[in-house]
């Protein structure tokens, strides 16, 4: 396999920092509030939801392990689609995936974090303040992002352990603490019951694919890629797992009356007032994080869509001494900004929850493709054992989930594609026209 990358980006990654950057996008803003709204759910049954869950983003990442260790560039899923389905696919997913997921969601994030602080601090309510307030916050990671990949994922690595190591402190108190009869499990739960409150927690497992998008800036791709996808999902999963045990034994039935800020309820009764200021000062935290680590891998798409000739051209520039696509980190930082002071990302926010699935539809059946039509020339270094028989199983569990996606959210969603669509013909042909004509010599008299 050809591993060298033509795109002048640095190869500094290894599976370590591919998984710290899963868990980090994954363990965003939703830890603080799902184990209450999966109590009301399921109770005490909650932890068969989130293994079943794990085993259905399981089969999805799986097809991610093989196809990244096939597409090593950078792009993440957006080139594996690109690949297999051409480059018309491949812009409209790499479009859907920063601006229609990532700028959104993230906008989303960034006001959130504002209304929290806003708790203690009444400016944050003021819109000025605000603005001022989220400019500065993306204004230091574009700066960040820019000095260099190992610098962001540094940032993402100290991000994270300051907010994982509250929620690791909660829950070595919460197992002292924790009253067995909360955890008295009673008759089974409906399928129907069961299936709503997966479906919430298939959306809460979502992101770690996102840390793929700087593939290309990752050592030996092959063997880095499946290994650090499989360890971030599994400590997704432990951290997963505890807190809701520990959330459930300490507040029994009354958990899912905290829909607000479960943890931080707990907190308040293992330790007191101080314990919930602390869960509230770690979910502004986390949330920064996360903000922090999506700017890092998701502003890598508009870079790879230049470069492949898609947008314009200076997107794909590299900042000559610290080699990271500068431009393409401050333009998308710069639309996020607008995107969360304007308020306008409201109306938009509905594809953020169901692009990451129109994502994973892309690239389970990209490795269909891969699987029925094999590239001898470039096969992929990690295969999954069985055949058919993993992608089958994911697109399975995808139409499941793509089931109850609102008939309204498909229609927001062919709207972004049309224009999308017309947009890449119109650059294209403008691109076309741009080019000069080359006039015939005329033969000289002689």
């Amino acid at each position: 396999m050809n591993l060298k990358e033509k795109s002048g980006l640095k190869r500094q990654l290894g599976a370590g920092s591919l998984a710290i950057n899963a868990i980090n996008l994954t363990i965003g803003t939703g830890i603080f509030i799902l184990p209450a709204y999966v109590a009301g759910y399921l109770g005490a049954m909650s932890f068969l939801a989130y293994l079943f869950c794990s085993l259905l983003i399981g089969l999805i990442m799986l097809c991610f392990a093989e196809m990244g260790s096939k597409e090593t560039s950078t792009g993440g899923a957006y080139a594996m689609i690109k690949d297999a389905f051409g480059p018309l696919a491949g812009f409209l997913s790499n479009t859907l995936f920063w601006l229609g997921y990532g700028i959104l969601s993230d906008a989303a994030v960034l006001n959130i974090m504002a209304d929290m602080l806003g708790i203690w601090f009444p400016s944050f309510t003021e819109y000025w303040f605000r603005a001022v307030f989220i400019f500065v916050v993306l204004a230091v990671f574009a700066i960040i992002n820019i000095r260099g990949v190992k610098s962001g994922v540094r940032m993402v690595a100290i991000l994270t352990i300051l907010k994982l190591t509250p929620l690791v402190l909660l829950v070595l108190l919460g197992l002292f603490s924790i009253n067995s009869e909360n955890l008295a499990m009673t008759a089974l739960p409906d399928v129907t019951t069961f299936g709503a409150a997966c479906l919430l927690l298939f959306f809460a497992f979502g992101g770690s694919e996102s840390a793929l998008n700087i593939s290309g800036e990752m050592k030996n791709p092959g063997r880095s890629i499946p290994r650090g996808i499989f360890m971030g999902i599994a400590g997704i999963l432990v951290i997963y797992l505890l807190i809701q045990f520990v959330a459930t034994g300490v507040l029994g039935a009354e958990l899912s009356l905290f829909r607000e800020a479960p943890l931080a309820e707990v907190a308040i009764r293992l330790t007191g007032p101080i314990g919930g200021t602390i869960l509230i000062a770690t979910g502004v935290v986390s949330m920064y994080a996360v903000v922090g680590g999506d700017i890092m891998v998701t502003s890598r798409l508009p870079f790879v869509a230049s470069e492949n000739g898609f947008l314009p051209k200076v997107l794909s520039s590299v900042h000559p001494k610290y080699k990271t696509p500068h431009i393409a980190i401050i333009l998308y930082c710069s639309i996020m900004f607008l995107m969360a002071i304007s308020g306008g990302f409201k109306t938009l926010a509905i594809l953020s929850s169901s692009a990451v699935l129109i994502i994973y539809l892309g690239v389970v059946l990209a490795m269909f493709k891969s699987r029925l039509k094999p590239d001898l020339a470039n096969p992929p270094m990690f295969k999954v054992p069985g055949g058919l028989f993993v992608p089958i199983l994911a697109l399975v569990v995808l139409i499941w989930v793509l089931s109850y996606v609102p008939f309204n959210e498909y229609i927001a969603i062919g709207i972004f594609f049309m224009v999308t669509t017309l947009f890449y013909f119109g650059f294209a042909w403008w691109k076309r026209s741009k080019k000069p004509v080359i006039e015939p010599q005329l033969k000289k008299k002689h």
